[in-house]
Parts: structure tokens; sequence; C-alpha cells
């Protein structure tokens, strides 16, 4: 079987934080026998081999100057909410490019499926292809597609054409799994298809554990909770840092580690700072990949406060809450899109209402006081991922779709 994706974000080189997940599935789906060719855009930083992991990278170009790769790579979009001013002017070109290169592609090598991450902006030039080249086509929603093809009659036209020139869609979550029917996906053709996470990566190290704490100057008996994400509004830190006040007056020795970057980094910053929070709150920046494992390790809860932000955008089913799961961390996560789909509430963590400081703190609370219970918690997440919530048998969802939509084309 042979695959071409497009995407227009992926881990620019090894280590990079960059939508982690797209690498995990076209690294995972190589792995099970299946020739995987990813079509991507150029970037300033991307430092990329012909031949990774078993992945073969197709960059294309679509700007003359690289200072102006401002498409995918999690760039073109302000704190994950608005379009970056010149974005539009790029994207007629970056369309082009993406279209033109996966047919140079096409016409060099022979391909059985076409697999679009996020239905916009990139299954529109991956339709053409597919209908000119009598491909079958598999389109993925990840989260912020489906935002914009709710806020635009345009986007949604479009989002709308592409579905019905799929041969089948998949989204991370039920949540935008129904979204995406309600804007015209056809629910015959749709499945729920959740990320996953690599458990022995993700094996606690006591001595990791040791160093990282001891990086980050934390005590013996502090309680290490730790947040990682992009730094924009759908995140929910703010509401993280609002509880903290509350959160050390029952747990003192509480600390909160953000890792991470992004817009609204200097304004959570200065949030914490007139809370008087100085010392109780760590902005340990951008992390490597490789390392954000260790970080899991010393952590004794990790939170995932994500909401719904004023726009409407919201997490399909962020990386970090399944990384958290695989490392056997007791996770206090909003009750949101697809965070109910993995998480059972006081099963394998604690969900609590979105926006809401005070839930943060006392879950939070009850965590910092009960090792028993983090403990409970942690090991029934592990388990999980273990049995279901790995990325092999995600890959093997996938494959099992190309197979049918082959099949079915072959029928035809």
């Amino acid at each position: 079987m042979r695959v071409l994706m497009l995407t227009s974000s992926y881990p620019k080189f090894r280590g990079d934080t960059t939508a982690p997940f797209i690498e995990s599935i076209a690294t995972n789906i190589a792995r099970q026998n299946v020739a995987v060719h990813v079509v991507l855009p150029e970037h300033r930083e991307l430092k990329r081999g012909a031949v990774e992991d078993g992945v073969h990278f197709e960059p294309y170009k679509y700007a003359l100057k690289k200072e102006w790769t401002l498409w995918g790579y999690a760039e073109a979009l302000r704190g994950d909410v608005k379009l970056k001013r010149g974005v539009y002017a790029l994207a007629p070109f970056a369309i082009a490019s993406s279209f033109q290169k996966m047919m140079q592609v096409t016409a060099r090598e022979k391909f059985d499926v076409m697999h679009a991450h996020w239905v916009l902006p990139n299954a529109p030039a991956a339709a053409l292809v597919a209908r000119i080249r009598k491909l079958p086509l598999v389109i993925s929603m990840h989260g912020s597609d489906v935002f914009m093809a709710e806020k635009n009659r345009a986007f949604g036209a479009t989002a709308r054409w592409c579905f019905d020139h799929a041969a089948w869609s998949t989204a991370c979550s039920d949540d935008l799994m129904q979204r995406a029917i309600s804007i015209g996906a056809d629910e015959n053709k749709t499945e729920l298809i959740p990320y996953g996470a690599d458990a022995k990566a993700f094996h606690v190290h006591p001595e990791h554990a040791a160093r990282v704490r001891a990086e980050l100057q934390l005590e013996k008996n502090d309680v290490m909770i730790l947040a990682v994400g992009r730094m924009v509004y759908k995140k929910g830190f703010e509401f993280l840092v609002r509880a903290m006040p509350q959160i050390l007056q029952h747990a003192p020795h509480a600390r909160l580690v953000l890792v991470g970057y992004g817009d609204l980094r200097d304004e959570l910053q200065a949030q914490a700072h007139a809370l008087g929070l100085n010392g109780h709150v760590t902005f340990a920046g951008r992390v490597p990949r490789q390392e954000i494992p260790a970080y899991f390790s010393a952590a004794d809860i990790v939170s995932v406060p994500s909401v719904r932000d004023d726009a409407g955008n919201v997490d399909g089913l962020p990386n970090v809450l399944l990384e958290g799961m695989a490392a056997g961390k007791a996770i206090v996560a909003s009750n949101i899109a697809g965070f109910p789909d993995v998480i059972e509430n006081e099963a394998s963590g604690i969900l609590v209402e979105e926006k809401n400081s005070d839930a943060l703190a006392r879950a939070i609370v009850r965590l910092a006081r009960d090792e028993t219970l983090r403990e409970r918690l942690g090991t029934r997440a592990r388990m999980q991922v273990h049995e279901n919530l790995n990325w092999e048998n995600v890959a093997r969802k996938f494959i099992n779709a190309y197979a049918r939509v082959i099949e079915k084309q072959r029928a035809n």
C-alpha cells in the first residue's frame, strides 16, 4: 500500500514540538509496511532529510523569501483564533504550489490513496489531485480546520465541497466529528479515530525526574503541577494560573510548571506576577520534544485546562492529555471536546468544568494531598494507553480506512 499525505504542519526537525501527532501518525503507518510520502510546505526552520523513519518528505516552495514562510506550522493563526496579516496573500501561492507538488509526485510514483490532514486549508488541493489521478481521498480533521469552516461562509462551502469529494473522513474526537457532520461531512463516511501515545517513550524514569526537578529547583516534598502546550487562548492556562492562589492556601508546597511558548506568554507571566506567584509558577519555555517525557516523569499532577475560547475554537484531543496518561500521571482536565472520550472521570483522571478556576483548584488540591489517589488514577490511565490509546492501534485504524476506500474504488 502506498499513501500520499498532504499536511500544513509537521515537526520541522527532530525534537520540534510542532504538530507531533502528524509525525506519529505518519511514522507508525510507515512501520506497518506502508509506503508513506508527506507533502508539506517549506519553512525557514525545516530540516528534514529525504527519508526519515520510513517517511518520504516532499516539501513545496511557495514564498520568494524564507522569512515569508508563514503558511502552516501553527504560525498562520494569531493566538489560534485569527489569521495573521499576510496569510491571505500567501494562500493562493501555497495552495497552488501544494497542488503542483502533488501532481509531480503522483506522476513520478504510483499511489493507492491520498490523505489530507486538516480539511482547511489542505483538502481542496488534495481533492483536485485525487480526482485527476482517480485516487480515493481520506480527510482527517484536527480542530482548527472545522472551527474556521464554522466561522466563515466561504470556508464552510469549501469544506462541504471537500467532504463531498472524500471517500472517508476522520476526526480525533466525537465533538469534532459531530461538528464536522453539522457543516456537511457525511455521517456514514466519517469515523472517530482518537490520537494515541507511546507508553514506552513516556515510561517514568526516576533519574530523569530527579534531574528535571533539580533544574527547576524543586524541593523533595514539592508537588509539581505540569501543563504543556502552546500559549494560546484555547489552552486555558490563564484559568490554571488564576487557580494557583487557592491551591497554595491548601497545598503550600504546590509548584506550577508551564512548558511551551506562544502569543500569550507575556500576558501569562504578567498575570502570575500580579497574583504574587513569583517562585510558585515557572515558565520553562520551549522544551525539545525529546525532553518532554522527562518533565512528565518529574510531575506529580498533569493539568490540561483547555477551553472553548470566545471565538468558539477548542482543542480536539491534545497530545499532552494522552502523554500524561501514558506516563501514568494523575490528570486534571476540562470536561470538553474529546477529553471525556479518553478520560473516565474519577477512574482515569478528574474532569472539571471549563473556565472554572475554583473547580480546577479543588481537584488539584485533592490530588496534591492524596498520593494514593494520584497513583490509582495514573495507573488506570496508563493501562488505557497500553490497551487501546497507542499509536500502533491508531495507525492500524487509518490503514483499515485506507483498505476500505481502496477496495471500494477498485470495485467501481
